[in-house]
């Protein structure tokens, strides 16, 4: 019994469900240990085996952790529920600058590829056993990615950016390995790591990008995996530099066998030149998404990588969805081609929005970063209080848990739709909420 929570079963599957089940229902909180093995095992009348199963079976899913003799816990943020329950409700009235969305104003229309794609597709319908990729955006995204300096390689389309890291971190790693996370960093990534069973570890990050300390130290600890966010990176905006970039590799060569994956989000919404780290190690994966530019329901991102990796991930796909829709991929290959979205318009007006909001900031005192992207974080010294102290003054902002391991508390607001005339009002909000004078930068 946990508090007025008593934990059933007599197989393994069904002690490890009965857990989930509280954890996703919010019987046991997170932090809430859990009874010693031999004890629980006794309590339901079972082998202590199958308990420890069923412990490991939890472990795997990201829902509890085990800390040797201080016993098993929920994690402190579950797979089983992910950072969504640390989401802001959004009263009536308020102004939201929380939800990571792009301006709708600013992704094309996607009726005329759609229906382009459709005529193509009545006379070329897409049966089994067609090719995965269509060729077209093969083409296009081959060309885009060698002018960007991403080696060459083999191309796979997934539903997603997420989609795609997952496949990635399935096809060479198992659970217990670790994996090195940006910190703080992109909230479903920070979910989806431990609930393939994977430990993350935390690196740090500023403005240029993870830090070559906290990375080198990482991977010495044996972190077989490095996870990096090349532009407009989620919620602190970072971009790695050249100079940044030539550090990490030089860390990376150190560790040749690291399995390195890029996400590269940020594709026609950021000016900044990409300054890649594809194939300093022998495994690597390099991930664009249409989500950011394009329209997040398109659910396309094009991957690419070593021969291996993509062989992995491509022979893993067909044994579950096939591949993603062919339509959808001669759709954004047409956007593309058409030249839909213009590259310096929309980094132009993203980069004015957070230019707005930062300066505005900077006059009050306080120290914020956004360097790219859509979205600015604020460090502050009690998050809580500032959430709902700017809930109160009309601003929604995210909190920051929801994208930190180990760092320090801040707010990330997402400026995609904030109107330049607001950014003092919002700016004059956070200040006030912080309440502090000036806030040291989070790196």
């Amino acid at each position: 019994m946990l508090g007025d929570y008593r934990i059933t079963g007599r197989r393994a599957a069904d002690i490890s469900a009965s857990v989930e089940r509280a954890v996703a229902a919010g019987a046991l909180e997170p932090g809430r240990p859990l009874p010693p093995m031999r004890e629980l095992a006794e309590r339901l009348g079972v082998n202590p085996n199958t308990v420890a199963a069923a412990y490991r079976t939890l472990r795997e899913r990201g829902v509890i952790e085990t800390a040797g003799r201080r016993g098993s816990r929920v994690r402190a943020t579950p797979a089983t529920t992910g950072r969504a329950f640390l989401r802001v409700d959004v009263p009536e009235g308020v102004r939201d600058v929380s939800d990571g969305n792009p301006d709708p104003a600013l992704l094309p229309a996607l009726a005329p590829a759609f229906a382009a794609a459709a005529g193509r597709g009545d006379r070329e319908p897409v049966l089994y056993g067609h090719a995965p990729v269509d060729p077209e955006l093969e083409r296009l995204a081959r060309a885009a990615l060698e002018a960007d300096g991403v080696p060459a390689g083999p191309v796979a389309v997934t539903s997603g950016s997420l989609d795609a890291m997952e496949r990635v971190l399935a096809a060479h790693l198992r659970p217990g390995d670790a994996v090195a996370v940006e910190d703080p960093g992109w909230g479903s990534l920070l979910d989806l790591v431990p609930a393939l069973g994977l430990r993350p570890v935390p690196v740090g990050v500023d403005d240029e990008g993870p830090l070559p300390g906290d990375v080198r130290a990482a991977l010495a600890a044996g972190a077989r995996a490095l996870i990096v966010t090349d532009r407009a990176q989620n919620p602190t905006g970072a971009a790695v530099s050249a100079p940044r970039a030539r550090a990490l590799r030089s860390v990376l060569a150190a560790h040749p066998a690291t399995l390195l994956v890029e996400d590269d989000h940020g594709h026609r919404i950021v000016d900044l030149p990409l300054c890649p780290l594809a194939g300093t190690t022998h495994r690597w994966a390099f991930v664009r998404s249409a989500a950011k530019a394009y329209g997040p329901d398109l659910r396309l991102a094009v991957l690419t990588g070593d021969e291996v990796t993509l062989d992995r991930v491509r022979g893993r796909q067909r044994l579950g969805p096939g591949w993603v829709s062919l339509l959808t991929q001669r759709a954004v290959a047409r956007l593309w081609a058409d030249g839909a979205v213009d590259p310096a318009v929309v980094a132009a007006a993203y980069g004015r929005r957070r230019d707005a909001l930062l300066g505005a900031l900077r006059q009050r005192g306080v120290a914020a970063h956004g360097r790219s992207g859509l979205n600015v974080w604020v460090p502050v010294p009690d998050e809580t209080g500032a959430v709902a102290r700017l809930l109160g003054a009309g601003w929604a902002v995210a909190p920051g848990a929801r994208f930190r391991v180990g760092s320090a508390p801040g707010l990330r607001v997402t400026v995609a739709r904030l109107g330049e005339e607001e950014a003092g009002a919002l700016a004059a909000a956070i200040a006030g909420a912080l309440d502090a004078g000036p806030v040291r930068s989070h790196a």
